[in-house]
């Protein structure tokens, strides 16, 4: 590849000879992993959300549509609304788990129109411990500028019911994996 960068060959190439190098090692396997991730907060949001459609079962689990009517999002680096329009799309499937992909824009309190897509999973009834699993992994997709950071980092957040009595809602936590 022309310019000094990665082909695919190269970048495999690496890859495979690294692989051979840890495999050699044997014990020096841990030492070599470099630490986990730390989460850095990113926002707090609330969707607003109307009851979910129904569209039927599959093969694979029971469809809904779950539609995003709104909501507010609010961040050391970011804050405005969640534009109403989107829709949750989910799978509640065989085993319990809901399968959710969101998609919608965020607008910040600047005018820039941010799309997100959001795939989580979530444990429809409590485990042995008493707690729920709900994670969800947003992506994003910037302009250029001053929102472009959302385009080069990996995300994960949690999942949380909205305040009770109230129109349907969720609260999502959304953290920077750095």
């Amino acid at each position: 590849m022309a310019g000094g960068g990665l082909d695919r060959r190269g970048l495999l190439g690496g890859l495979a000879a690294g692989g051979a190098a840890l495999g050699a090692g044997g014990g020096a396997l841990a030492a070599d992993l470099p630490a986990g991730p730390r989460a850095v907060p990113v926002y707090q949001a609330v969707a607003l959300l109307e009851e979910r459609v129904p569209h039927g079962t599959t093969p694979y689990g029971e469809r809904f549509r779950v539609p995003i009517i709104g909501g507010s999002f609010e961040g050391p680096d970011l804050k405005g609304r969640i534009v109403p329009g989107g829709a949750d799309w989910q799978l509640l499937r065989g085993d319990g788990y809901l399968e959710l992909v969101a998609d919608y824009y965020m607008e910040t309190d600047d005018k820039v129109l941010i799309k997100v897509t959001n795939r989580g999973l979530i444990q429809t009834a409590p485990g042995p411990d008493g707690k729920r699993y709900a994670m969800t992994t947003p992506h994003f997709e910037a302009p250029m500028g001053k929102y472009g950071w959302l385009n080069q980092f990996v995300f994960a957040g949690t999942v949380a019911p909205g305040a009770a009595g109230k129109a349907p809602s969720v609260n999502l936590s959304i953290f920077k994996l750095v």
